[in-house]
């Protein structure tokens, strides 16, 4: 992944939804353009957050809120200009143009998620503009997202939110365990996180991990996994073992992935690749590692030994995106080249299927897990959920917005999709709701 210097330099050019059209900045701001003033503000004058229900979205109103009708632009323009304008970062220059030929015309008249609520009061944020990976629902009403330097636990039952771990001062271990690095951070900016069932793993710019058990007071262990000058966590992956131990894996800019068991806070596994690694997934069997990092080539590799098993070529830029299907077969891995690759593992010699986005990258890949359903997530604006079955990908359903993506969660009973919007007058918590067979049930929400 990108240096920070070099990010610094290309965040604005990404995450200003506003700076695309003049006109529009000056409707939505007014004044000082994406300042929190603003929210604040337009949220006094109505005297709460400007929340977006299903029944409000049915009679006509923007789910994001977005008051198009005070606007001097449409949403259909707004949208056009957006598509011509949003510049698309490449490590590899021209990778996403190169790449459209390779990708198949999919079918966008899916609808397998309503759109339940859009959440203002949530504010998801992020701070490294290729790691999207920042939400995470452990249940149909629970969900866990980043919030400047704070991890917050959303539940959308309640409409309530709480803070679960406040990393903007300094973070000691509670608990002893080998290894833990007792004094702890301070200030860590975390880059990347994971949440499953109570286990919260946070990982930072400067290699940090910050392990909590959401069931417990404090923070558990605090681990530097390097002290390279280029040390960011890039990814995390929280997964049980065929064992039933619970194990994580974390992806670091210094080219290891490190597996670490979660009963007694132990690293098991260090293996080193030749580039940096910017996302890892285990099979479901536990038996492989999905490797893709700054490459255009990925990697299958055994998961106990760290050997090749088979390369993966056809992406055309570097990857920060990768998921497994529950059936244990499929794959898939996004790219800085504006495409997802499907693969099957009985035939790695070319990817199954391209599929396209509309933007940029794709940053955040995540399957139900009933193996029903994929979303992959761009950069901003848009999330596609793909009907898997058969493995043809040829239908899907666009959900369309606006803001950066900080990152897409299903819940674990599949019933619940959670997409992070962030952006300083509209940043929020959007989430949606599967589609039943059966009307009377949507009334129960």
């Amino acid at each position: 992944m990108s240096h920070q210097q070099e990010d610094d330099e290309y965040v604005g050019d990404e995450y200003e939804m506003e700076d695309v059209d003049d006109n529009m900045e000056e409707e939505f701001h007014g004044r000082d353009v994406g300042s929190d003033s603003d929210v604040d503000e337009y949220d006094y004058m109505n005297n709460k957050l400007a929340d977006t229900c299903a029944a409000q979205a049915r009679r006509g109103k923007d789910i994001q809120g977005i008051p198009w009708e005070r606007l001097s632009i449409t949403r259909d323009k707004y949208r056009q200009t957006r598509l011509e304008q949003y510049k698309n970062y490449e490590n590899i220059p021209q990778s996403g143009e190169a790449s459209e030929k390779a990708c198949k015309v999919t079918n966008k008249t899916g609808l397998y998620y309503d759109f339940r609520r859009n959440s203002r009061s949530v504010k998801s944020t992020i701070l490294h503009f290729q790691l999207r990976n920042l939400v995470w629902a452990t249940s149909k009403h629970d969900v866990y997202l980043m919030s400047h330097f704070s991890v917050i636990h959303w539940s959308s039952l309640t409409c309530n939110k709480s803070e679960v771990l406040n990393v903007s001062g300094h973070v000691a271990p509670c608990e002893k365990h080998p290894g833990s690095l007792l004094e702890g951070f301070t200030q860590t900016q975390v880059s990347t996180m994971a949440v499953k069932d109570n286990l919260l793993v946070a990982g930072g710019f400067q290699g940090e991990l910050i392990c909590k058990y959401l069931d417990r007071p404090g923070v558990c262990f605090c681990l530097r996994t390097t002290y390279d000058d280029n040390a960011i966590t890039n990814a995390l992956d929280i997964y049980t073992t065929p064992s039933g131990a619970v194990h994580f894996t974390a992806s670091n800019n210094d080219c290891g992935v490190r597996e670490f068991d979660m009963e007694n806070f132990q690293m098991t596994k260090h293996l080193r690749f030749p580039w940096p690694v910017n996302h890892t997934s285990i099979s479901p069997d536990g038996k492989l590692l999905i490797i893709v990092g700054d490459s255009p080539e990925g990697m299958l590799v055994d998961s106990s030994s760290g050997k090749t098993v088979a390369s993966l070529h056809g992406h055309l830029d570097f990857s920060f995106a990768s998921a497994w299907n529950p059936d244990g077969y499929g794959f898939a891995t996004g790219n800085q080249d504006k495409t997802c690759r499907v693969w099957d593992i009985r035939n790695v010699s070319k990817s199954v299927t391209a599929l396209k986005a509309n933007l940029g990258a794709i940053r955040s890949i995540r399957y139900s897990s009933d193996g029903r359903f994929m979303a992959m997530a761009e950069p901003a604006d848009f999330v596609h959920v793909f009907d898997v079955r058969g493995g043809c990908y040829d239908k899907e359903q666009e959900i369309d917005f606006f803001g950066e993506i900080s990152g897409t969660s299903f819940s674990p009973d599949t019933d619940s999709l959670f997409i992070g919007v962030w952006d300083r007058t509209y940043g929020s918590l959007l989430e949606f709701g599967r589609r039943h067979n059966y009307s009377y049930f949507d009334s129960l929400i």
